[in-house]
């Protein structure tokens, strides 16, 4: 066989290869990347006015399907907060300034730590199924000591459907 021949060869091999009639993709393709993302509810945190010039955290919340059908899982980060600080916060029914009590048992939120950025972040397991619909905020407070001052909330938004 001389070489234009071989070429020949060659050439068609990969263009069989390349549309091989028998490989078939699938018509969906299914991404697991992040099975949650429509089911997150979402929010942003910010301090209230009335302590303008005082504390001016910011921030953001989600709410979404815990690890199993019974729980929920609620994450906070908060950022441009004092260094050290030690700040209770919890997942509520309602909206900020309209307390309809928390979702779930109080303990499941641990209070969560400021580091020496100004940054906190923290995570709860609540033992109750995700909800559908309704309303809820994020609160976060002072500290222990002080816990009735919100130094910042924000109201959840459900997810797009």
């Amino acid at each position: 066989m001389n070489r234009s021949g071989y070429l020949a060869v060659v050439i068609a091999g990969l263009a069989v290869a390349g549309c091989n009639p028998f490989r078939q993709k699938p018509a969906v393709e299914v991404s697991t990347s992040d099975v949650h993302a429509y089911a997150r509810w979402s929010g942003t945190l910010t301090s209230p006015a009335a302590l303008a010039g005082a504390v001016q955290m910011t921030g953001s919340a989600t709410m979404t399907p815990g690890s199993d059908s019974t729980t929920t899982t609620v994450r906070l980060n908060l950022s441009n907060a004092s260094p050290g600080g030690v700040h209770p916060w919890q997942l509520h029914r309602g909206q900020c300034g309209r307390d309809e009590g928390v979702f779930g048992p109080a303990s499941a939120y641990q209070p969560v730590t400021v580091n020496a950025e100004g940054r906190a972040s923290g995570s709860a397991t609540v033992p109750l199924v995700m909800p559908t619909d309704g309303d809820f905020y994020v609160s976060v407070s002072a500290s222990a000591a002080n816990a009735e001052m919100i130094v910042a909330c924000g109201n959840l938004a459900p997810p797009a459907r």
